[in-house]
């Protein structure tokens, strides 16, 4: 047999040696994980969330955090259900960062009132407009400025990275900290914001 325990016909996982040489850093065993898991982790998260580059993005993260936290797994526990709460952990995660991207995205694109739209709706709108403005100013730079080119300049990742020198990685984590931010800040416009639809 190989590096493969077979708990049934189609469920095989790793091997302690597996695991064990994963924890020492060996990095073909981590190659050997993801021949195992890859497939599944990316299946979970393309069935949660739709979207074959949000799942793509999200078994990447798992990856990676697998990476980083396998020292912590306690090795009398079972390998595949600690691999899946990470999984589940990251969908949720995905999920509330996307609450938080279409909300912003409304309220960045607040809807013009239309000319027969009653004086309250216009100062709705300004109202609207000038409590966003005054949040993205209040966040720091480094989070402003990747809002900044992502709402209002309409920049791809790939873009705003190269205007401020640094990886999409960043770029993707300065926004979904700025979006986190601007959600709480901004969360009591959410009421408002479904009466301007």
């Amino acid at each position: 047999m190989s590096d493969l325990e077979h708990t049934g016909p189609s469920r095989p996982t790793p091997s302690r040696q597996v695991v064990e040489a994963c924890q020492r850093g060996d990095m073909s065993a981590f190659h050997e994980l993801f021949d195992i898991y890859g497939g599944r982790v990316h299946s979970i998260a393309r069935a949660f969330s739709g979207d074959e580059s949000v799942a793509k993005d999200i078994t990447q993260r798992d990856f990676l955090k697998l990476f980083t936290c396998l020292a912590q797994f306690r090795r009398d526990a079972d390998f595949a259900t600690w691999l899946y709460r990470i999984v589940v952990n990251e969908c949720l995660d995905e999920r509330r960062k996307r609450k938080r991207f279409i909300f912003l995205e409304r309220l960045m694109d607040v809807p013009h009132p239309s000319a027969k739209a009653s004086p309250e709706k216009q100062m709705l709108r300004m109202q609207i407009t000038d409590e966003v403005q005054a949040a993205i100013a209040k966040i720091q730079p480094k989070l402003r400025l990747p809002i900044l080119l992502r709402y209002v300049e309409g920049l791809s990742y790939e873009e705003i990275a190269a205007a401020l020198g640094c990886s999409k990685g960043t770029v993707a984590s300065r926004l979904n900290r700025g979006h986190k931010l601007l959600a709480e800040k901004l969360a009591h416009l959410r009421h408002t914001l479904e009466e301007m639809q």
